[in-house]
């Protein structure tokens, strides 16, 4: 049977902007120093982090995106350092370097979760170095599917207006995080994600919800926009669009430890789930998740994808059954300890109709524990193409959590479920289809164990894709 090559395609999201090396001098306080009266600080631990774009961009590829990032820095250690750092989460890096330039650095010097000083140092980029960068914008731009723009005024994004200009014509969507109060500075984004005061900054000061929004709309209107997305701490989040919806978001009760960063958080999350495909709701919903994740960890913190899930998981009390990999292999270790036999079987399960409960119930007879693989949405897209799923994992996860024949779920990234197979070693691989036995994936590594490969019958009359052509026609909804 012939299986797909390449691995599923990620989205392409290229950030332009400020970027920064946030540093942390961690140590003890136990004098006040005979010079001045200032605290001696007993450095004993130090630490570097990508701030600003740079932990924009290190969120997108933690979050599941394929992150450029495109900036300008100096030839000095930082810059050394993060692109390092940035490597190390899978962010490429399209450095632009100047000999006289610098690169800027946040340094905070901490005393247990205290920071007791902060140093910094803003490099600004001759006019010469913002003409390259916008130069060099414009020869990558269409090869992108978002671009995301983190302003920190700092200078790389002086003439953002021409960015935006040109990333219209291409019709590439565009976020921008705002640091400045010329509301006309981001005219023609896609989506403009400024915190409460900086909305206050652009927009006027509001009273209450309902005056929000009608800020918003005006917003929306002037300045060509399609989205705003307005961050406002411990009251949650407020999304209004263009099409005249708008909701809130309320953030969810736990400890916060630092809110460094979060806004990239955010904007990384939309980010990520917009150029995926998402709803601006559904994309809003994740930002807001993945915020609460980055608050509750000390300094700038880069969120993953799978700590995303987790949360949503959490809220909907499926989480004991849709496990991570590493999850699983502790769930494993156990049942075999027991003497349970495992079954495994997987699929895309994007509109779950009665065939598929069949499969599953008659998969589950087959032995104690059945594991479900269950296709990531990018996996799905490779194979199926890019309208699919209509469901997203988490909204399958859940759906299949929820039958009393799936013990446990677990998603695969690749385009066959092969080292899924290899690392749970199931004893009875099912597959549905009139597959031949031999050809199933992973038959050879389950019955050189072994075990035994079964193909069950699917039922006739269930098609996901009839599904969907069916709603598809005139006259359904």
């Amino acid at each position: 049977m012939q299986q797909p090559s390449s691995s599923p395609a990620k989205p392409r999201i290229l950030v332009v902007g400020d970027m920064m090396l946030d540093r942390y001098v961690i140590g003890e306080v136990s004098r006040i120093s005979p010079e001045a009266p200032v605290p001696v600080l007993a450095a004993r631990h130090d630490e570097n982090r990508p701030g600003g774009a740079a932990n924009v961009a290190a969120n997108i590829a933690s979050m599941g995106g394929q992150a450029t990032l495109l900036a300008v820095v100096g030839p000095d250690a930082a810059s050394i350092e993060l692109e390092k750092c940035l490597h190390d989460y899978g962010v490429q890096t399209l450095f632009l370097k100047h000999p006289l330039a610098g690169t800027t650095q946040k340094t905070r010097l901490v005393v247990g979760s205290q920071q007791i000083a902060r140093v910094d140092r803003d490099v600004r980029p001759t006019p010469e170095m913002q003409a390259k960068l916008l130069s060099e914008f414009l020869r990558i731009a269409p090869t992108y599917d978002l671009i995301v723009f983190s302003d920190y005024a700092k200078g790389s994004l002086d003439r953002l207006p021409e960015f935006l200009a040109a990333a219209a014509e291409r019709k590439i969507p565009t976020l921008v995080d705002p640091k400045r109060t010329d509301s006309s500075f981001y005219r023609g984004a896609y989506l403009l994600k400024p915190n409460h005061n900086e909305f206050v900054g652009l927009f006027g000061a509001y009273t209450s919800d309902d005056e929000l929004v009608a800020q918003a709309r005006a917003a929306l209107a002037a300045l060509q926009l399609r989205h705003l997305v307005v961050t406002r701490g411990a009251k949650g989040m407020a999304v209004v669009s263009a099409d005249g919806r708008a909701h809130f978001v309320a953030t969810k009760a736990r400890d916060v430890f630092d809110v460094s960063g979060a806004g990239d958080t955010v904007l990384a999350a939309l980010a990520v789930d917009l150029a995926d495909g998402r709803s601006i709701s559904d994309a809003v919903h994740a930002a807001n998740v993945a915020a609460g994740v980055a608050v509750s960890h000390a300094g700038t913190y880069v969120v993953s994808k799978r700590e995303i899930d987790a949360e949503h998981l959490k809220a909907w009390g499926s989480d004991s059954k849709v496990l991570t990999p590493q999850q699983l292999h502790s769930v494993l270790v156990d049942l075999r300890l027991k003497g349970q036999r495992i079954v495994f079987t997987n699929g895309c399960f994007d509109l779950l109709h009665p065939g598929h409960v069949r499969l599953l119930k008659a998969a589950r007879a087959l032995g104690d524990t059945l594991i479900l693989g269950l296709n990531s949405d990018a996996s799905i897209r490779a194979l199926k193409g890019p309208e699919r799923p209509v469901n997203p994992f988490l909204h399958r996860a859940e759906v299949l959590a929820g039958l009393a024949a799936v013990d446990y779920v677990v998603e695969f990234d690749a385009p066959t479920p092969l080292e899924l197979i290899k690392a749970i070693l199931p004893d009875t691989l099912v597959k549905g289809g009139d597959y031949p036995v031999a050809e199933i994936v992973g038959y050879e590594v389950v019955t050189e164990r072994g075990g035994s490969v079964v193909a069950l019958d699917f039922h006739d009359g269930y098609s996901t894709t009839k599904m969907i052509e069916k709603i598809g026609r005139p006259g359904l909804t």
